[in-house]
């Protein structure tokens, strides 16, 4: 059965009883409770139907019966005796993530929402797994920091869903995609690193990260961009380093690692950014091992500020605002899910520069 079939099929029933279950109506079609919520959401947005938590009615009947003030949503109304509850899947609870998480949990309570929480482990088909299993429970909306991005194999999958979805410190490939996100401007942080080294009187200024990571390109394209602006004579590309392709202690690795402190020494690098704080610290060792000073001989800016302060030497780490970015992820979702005509959003957080011992003047 096709889409518009379906979707006719709805309407038919729910003219004929005056609601309708998602769950009752997916299985006498033979068809997905994610295939109905999204039919039913395309009605809905059409002005066809009125969503409620659990199915469908007709926009005169749920007028009728909603409290005044209120608005169809595909959950709860307020005032109906059962929170909104939305799903929250990131990839990891040990770096980065935990602040989100935290940031997310307090805007949930504020606002009175129920969250639920899943973990990824940065793979494509658990998240997956672990978004169609939150909506066959009944999650009004999710919130997603997806693995698949930035050229990584698994598309927008998260628009099939039939529930609405924010996501979270990551952007929607296709520029096309009404998906709203909310997440850190890393751009802007790479530019905030790179002239905070240039005021220090930093000119010859690297840039070594994992390239792998969602957040690389950005810092890459900040970084490229601060160095332009700067302009011939006043900043030089000294230097960059992917090490993506290396694992830490194979020979690659070391040997790329050694040119770094060589360049160093030859006055060819006298900054650089790392992302993130782990490769930083360990270059900083490295650097500190071979009788060069951090930060006479070279300044060290890292990137996500997670670990940088506990250095030995604290780092200075460009901070992106990671409970900011989960608070107002949950604001944005129960916005949407409480007045789903009004426009959608894309929102950009900036991250600040906290200054350490690494790169001060």
């Amino acid at each position: 059965m096709h889409a518009e079939e379906r979707q006719q099929a709805i309407l038919r029933r729910v003219r004929e009883a005056g609601s309708m279950r998602v769950t009752d109506f997916a299985a006498e079609l033979g068809v997905s409770v994610v295939t109905v919520r999204k039919d039913v959401e395309v009605l809905a947005e059409r002005g066809l139907l009125a969503r409620v938590h659990g199915g469908a009615m007709l926009p005169e009947d749920w007028a009728e019966t909603a409290p005044a003030g209120a608005a169809p949503v595909t959950a709860p109304a307020a005032g109906s005796g059962r929170p909104l509850v939305l799903g929250l899947i990131v990839p990891s609870s040990a770096y980065y993530y935990p602040e989100v998480i935290k940031g997310a949990r307090e805007a949930a309570d504020a606002l009175g929402v129920r969250l639920t929480l899943a973990v990824s482990t940065y793979d494509v088909d658990t998240e997956k797994a672990q978004a169609a299993r939150m909506v066959e429970d009944g999650v009004d909306g999710l919130l997603l920091a997806p693995s698949a991005g930035e050229g990584r194999p698994g598309g927008q999958w998260y628009e099939e869903l039939g529930v609405p979805v924010v996501l979270i410190e990551r952007r929607p490939e296709q520029q096309a995609s009404a998906a709203e996100h909310v997440g850190t401007d890393h751009g802007y942080g790479a530019r905030l690193a790179v002239r905070h080294l240039l005021d220090t009187g930093r000119r010859k200024i690297a840039l070594v990260m994992r390239g792998g990571t969602p957040t690389a390109p950005w810092i890459k394209k900040g970084y490229d961009a601060a160095m332009e602006e700067a302009g011939p004579g006043t900043a030089e590309h000294a230097f960059f380093l992917d090490l993506e392709q290396y694992g830490a202690g194979d020979a690659a690795y070391e040997e790329v690692m050694d040119a770094f402190v060589e360049a160093v020494r030859e006055g060819r690098v006298d900054a650089a950014l790392v992302h993130p704080d782990h490769e930083a610290m360990v270059l900083m060792q490295r650097l500190r091992g071979a009788s060069l000073s951090v930060p006479g001989d070279v300044a060290l800016v890292s990137y996500d500020d997670e670990v940088a302060s506990l250095a030995d030497l604290p780092l200075s780490a460009v901070a992106p605002s990671k409970h900011e970015v989960g608070f107002t992820g949950v604001e944005l979702l129960v916005r949407r899910l409480r007045e789903p005509g009004r426009p959608r959003r894309r929102i950009a957080i900036l991250p600040e520069l906290r200054v350490r011992a690494s790169s001060e003047a």
